[in-house]
């Protein structure tokens, strides 16, 4: 344990150097300083890597690591079918390399160049991101252009100051796991975690994205198979990243071969670090870039939407509640009138603030057209959407409560969210359900409240996590947490999902003696009679008060 931490502590101190580095150079708070942080990061993780696993492979067949490496031989392909989920890199590409050339006054050159070339390898491709419309979007761009000309070989040269310093080195890192890798990642985009109105830039808190997970795969058994999962808005990746954590490895590898897409640059390139940290670079050809409800990317063949969209195992998501989509909104209802995949409508335009709209209200209808016949989905909602007495709310809830699809709802706490004080509830369907009744958990008075710098947000006791998740999974009835309720009963509460509303009204009821009652009824006797009393000394002096008030000019 000891030793995590300090590799831990040595990979947030080499974060924290690269920020004060970005800063000192005139990239605070600008959209460059993510970039630079984050590419910097990545580049040294996937350099370090690969180096790691090649020193492994030559040893094990007895070659020196840097004659395979500069040579460029047979062993070299060999070694990429041994490590498939590494980045190649030539030697001169390597920090290795580059750190014998820190003296070249073009360093900065050399530096942006090595990057270019790493992003056009086409042993790299897979690592890129795609678009919508087919492109790709490549791993990394010219670092150094980001700082005016005069700083760049200086900016170049600390750079690997801080990246080539041997306390930094990642060989212990690739040993660990994935929460190792989820810390890590959580501290390296702290300073970029944040909500901008476009998809789901901010990052879903671990706990929420390990709870849903949990649950989500305790649904029903899993089998030796891979699942296809997928996040329609899917920001940083913590929920499809946990899930597929969740569903672990099988015979054929990982169990979840993973699908996403976000109108956000930034947050597609957080995804593709944090799936390069956990290792599912097979997944990496699926992280879309774009506009998931104007132009959904994944079909059963790679953007041709004649073979029919792709239905999902699995689906999660934390979707933007509320922003303006006016631009695409008619363009939208009329591409998919012809199906059902907006049943429920498109929110209408409104006079005024059109950031209001409720464009979650898409993608709850999006994700249950995209899950199979047998499918799972767990959708994060503002709190308000499970009580909405009309309106597309209303016909969304009607769907999934008639279809017998929804298997539970949990309403979590005010501010689990760091970013907003939105109440949020969590959405559980399973299009398999077989079961009569559903579960409504209240876990809103759970947690603490701490300051996160000029924010307040709840932080869940693992005892607390522990409950909702357990709670849910075993589907128990517990007093004034959780309910079990029958698809009969929700329509007769015109579809209300808040569990508060199916809980039993408790009345105490105490044994008294007549004696013991005929004493309560002289205490309160005695209470009123002196309650009048005060009530009568109180009036008399209002009164006295009133009458020594005089006129003045």
């Amino acid at each position: 344990m000891t030793e995590i931490f300090n590799l831990e502590s040595k990979i947030k101190q080499i974060i924290d150097e690269l920020k004060g580095l970005s800063q000192t150079n005139g990239l605070a708070n600008q959209a460059s300083e993510e970039v630079v942080i984050t590419s910097v990061f990545l580049y040294k993780f996937l350099n370090d890597k690969f180096m790691a696993n090649l020193k492994d492979f030559a040893k094990e067949i007895g070659m020196d690591y840097q004659d395979i490496l500069k040579n460029e031989n047979s062993e070299m392909d060999a070694f990429y079918d041994t490590y498939p989920q590494d980045v190649a890199f030539s030697y001169d590409e390597t920090i290795e390399c580059l750190i014998n050339k820190v003296g070249d006054d073009k360093f900065y050159k050399l530096f942006d160049d090595a990057l270019e070339k790493i992003s056009n390898d086409t042993k790299n491709e897979a690592f890129s991101i795609g678009t919508a419309d087919g492109g790709k979007k490549p791993l990394f761009t010219r670092i150094t252009e980001n700082v005016e000309v005069s700083k760049r070989n200086n900016f170049a040269k600390s750079i690997f100051g801080i990246i080539s310093q041997e306390k930094f080195d990642f060989g212990e890192a690739f040993r660990n796991n994935f929460d190792f890798y989820s810390t890590i990642f959580e501290y390296l985009i702290k300073d970029y975690n944040v909500a901008s109105g476009v998809y789901a830039e901010y990052f879903t808190p671990q706990v929420i994205s390990s709870i849903i997970a949990k649950i989500l795969v305790n649904m029903s058994p899993i089998e030796d198979k891979v699942y296809e999962v997928y996040d329609p808005s899917a920001g940083s990746g913590s929920l499809v990243l946990h899930l597929a954590n969740e569903l672990g490895k099988g015979t054929f590898g990982d169990k979840a071969h993973v699908f996403s897409q976000d109108i956000s640059g930034k947050s597609s390139r957080f995804l593709r670090i944090n799936m390069l940290l956990n290792g599912l670079t097979g997944s990496l050809d699926n992280i879309i870039e774009g506009d998931t409800l104007d132009t959904p990317a994944h079909y059963n063949k790679p953007h041709d939407a004649s073979s029919g969209i792709k239905h999902f195992d699995y689906i999660t998501s934390n979707p933007p509640f509320k922003m303006d989509f006016s631009s695409t909104r008619n363009i939208i209802e009329n591409k998919w009138s012809d199906t059902d995949r907006f049943f429920a409508g498109v929110p209408n335009i409104p006079n005024k603030k059109k950031e209001s709209m409720a464009i979650y209200l898409c993608f709850i209808q999006h994700i249950l057209w995209s899950i199979k016949d047998d499918g799972k989905a767990a959708i994060v909602v503002p709190t308000g959407f499970i009580t909405a007495q009309s309106g597309i709310e209303k016909a969304v809830r009607q769907r999934i409560v008639d279809k017998h699809w929804l298997r539970g709802v949990i309403s979590m706490p005010s501010n689990i969210f760091a970013n907003t004080g939105t109440n949020v509830s969590v959405l559980f369907i399973d299009k398999s359900n077989k079961d009569d009744e559903v579960i409504l958990v209240d876990a809103s008075k759970f947690g603490k409240k701490v300051k996160d710098g000029k924010l307040q947000k709840t932080i869940l006791s693992n005892k607390e996590v522990e409950k909702i998740q357990n709670t849910f999974i075993n589907q128990d009835v517990v007093d004034d947490f959780s309910v079990k309720v029958s698809y009969e009963q929700i329509t007769e509460k015109n579809y209300s999902l808040s569990a508060g509303q199916y809980f039993d009204v408790k009345i105490e009821y105490v044994e008294l003696t007549e004696e013991e009652f005929n004493q309560k009824m002289a205490d309160f006797s005695a209470n009123l009679d002196k309650l009048f009393a005060e009530g009568k000394s109180l009036e008399g002096k209002i009164k006295k008060g009133l009458g020594e008030l005089k006129y003045e000019n």
